[in-house]
Order: structure tokens, then sequence, then C-alpha cells
């Protein structure tokens, strides 16, 4: 039963991924922790295997339609590769609670992305020329981070690639996926050396993953994107949370979920109710 509930939440992982084009892998290392049942290194691992293999199979479809720029993706992909391989290595020997935490807080992060959505960059503040220092450094940054923690980072490498490389939306997006498989390649063999994988599982899991991405990106022209996002955006939010929750130690737990309700409650107000509310600002922008 609960091999069933894994493979069918990687099936449902890998339709949001399909979906809203990211996000969805920092799904996968809560689904194999609390899941699964496996420890914060194994399932960091397992899922940059995952991430890295769906993103690759995800990217063919982008570089059918020329949405791939293939000289500043390999640029940015080499800098995140010596990052996430150099991450890979540290993680191996981190406390899991540590992991856990430095996940979650990549959780709060991608869903506060994902809140205020991606925007179109101004063509002015896009770079004709592509830095190459910047790039290598902004790359092997999100690849520590990738590494780290297992999240294939596709919201922080987006905004990068269009402001950094010049590319216009649809480009950024289909070249992030060549670079997330490419750190997360490099980030799951930094953790081969210290973590054992349980390779039918993993295996099961990316099959699961790949097929509910290529439903998703059928099913993409169907659902209202912004709507979906948001509400992803909120999940992850909540899950975040909760993984954040759960490292605390016992008896501080319910104090502190008590404080986090409390603050999402008065910030649902100000949001909600106050039209000078500096979170509308963060959300849109205005």
């Amino acid at each position: 039963m609960t091999l069933t509930l894994v493979l069918v939440l990687a099936l449902l992982v890998g339709v949001s991924l399909g979906l809203l084009g990211g996000g969805g892998s920092i799904l996968t290392v809560p689904l194999l922790v609390y899941v699964a049942g496996m420890d914060a290194k194994e399932a960091i691992a397992t899922s940059l295997f995952v991430v890295g293999v769906t993103s690759a199979v995800g990217m063919i479809n982008h570089a059918r339609g020329g949405r791939v720029r293939w000289r500043t993706g390999v640029l940015f992909g080499a800098a995140g590769m010596a990052g996430a391989y150099t991450g890979g290595l540290i993680g191996g020997s981190i406390p899991d609670v540590v992991l856990l935490v430095a996940f979650a807080v990549m959780m709060i992060v991608t869903a506060a992305a994902m809140l205020r959505g991606r925007r179109d960059v101004d063509p002015g503040k896009a770079h004709r020329q592509i830095p190459v220092g910047r790039v290598l450094l902004d790359g092997a940054a999100v690849g520590l981070a990738t590494g780290l923690v297992g999240a294939g980072g596709g919201f922080l490498v987006v905004p990068a690639l269009a402001l950094l490389g010049g590319l216009p939306m649809p480009v950024a997006v289909g070249t992030s996926l060549l670079v997330i498989a490419m750190k997360s390649a490099a980030g799951f063999a930094g953790y081969l050396s210290t973590v054992r994988i349980d390779w039918s599982l993993t295996l099961a899991v990316t099959g699961f993953a790949i097929a509910g991405s290529l439903a998703g990106a059928r099913l993409a022209g169907r659902v209202p994107a912004d709507v979906l996002s948001r509400l992803f955006a909120w999940f992850v939010l909540a899950m975040g949370t909760f993984v954040l929750v759960q490292q605390a130690p016992a008896g501080t737990r319910l104090p502190i979920l008590a404080a986090v309700v409390s603050l999402g409650a008065g910030a649902g107000v100000c949001y909600g109710f106050v039209a000078r509310c500096p979170l509308r600002r963060a959300v849109h922008g205005t």
C-alpha cells in the first residue's frame, strides 16, 4: 500500500511539473521522507535523480520547438554542476535535521517566487552579451543550493537566464530544463559516495514522474495556469511550514505552529482587506 501511494503521488508531482514547468520537484523530498520513509540524505539524492531525468525528458519538446539556447544553458549549467557536486559532497556530512530545515526554507522561498509570478524581463535590463563571470557565479550559487537540498531551482534559474542571458521567457524556461538536468546529475553524483540508493524504487518513482509530466504538459493549455500556480504555491508554502515545524524540538512544535497560523491569518487579513498592504506590493510588484 505504501509503494502504491508513493507511485500515485509521484505521478501527481509529475503532472504538476508538466502543468507549471517548475516547482513540482520540490515536493519529491517530502514525499520520499514522510511517505516512503527514507532518511533525508537518501531522499535528497533520489530526488536529484528524479528531477534530473524528468527535466531532461521535458526538455526534448522545448528543444524541438527551438526554445533551448544551448550555449547559454551549457555555460550556466556547467557552473551549476560544479556547485551542485560540491553541495552533494557537503550534504553527505550534514545532519539530517539541518538538511530538512534548509529544504523547508527553500520550499518557502519557492512558494514566494511562485506567488510573485514570472514576469517578462525589460529588454533594457537584459544583457545583450552574456556576462560570463556573473553567469558562472550565479550558476555555481544556484547549483550549490540544488546539490545540498535536492530542489531543481527552476524558479531561480529562469529569471537568471532571462536577465543575464537576455533570453525571452519561453526560451528561458526551456533552457532552464537543460540547466536543471545538468546540475541535478552533478548533485546526485556528489551524494553517491555517501548515500546508498534504492534503485528499484528510484526508477519506479522516476518513471511515474515522467508519465505524469507528459500528461501534465498535454493539460497545460486547458487549465488556467495563473490560478493553478497560486494554489500550488500556497500548498508548497504549507508543506514547507509543516517540514519546518516537524524539525523543531517536540515541546516547541505546538507554540511554533500557533505562531505560524497567527502570522498567516494576519497576513491573509492584510492582503485581503488592507488596500496598502505591503504583501500586495510584494506579490504583484505594485
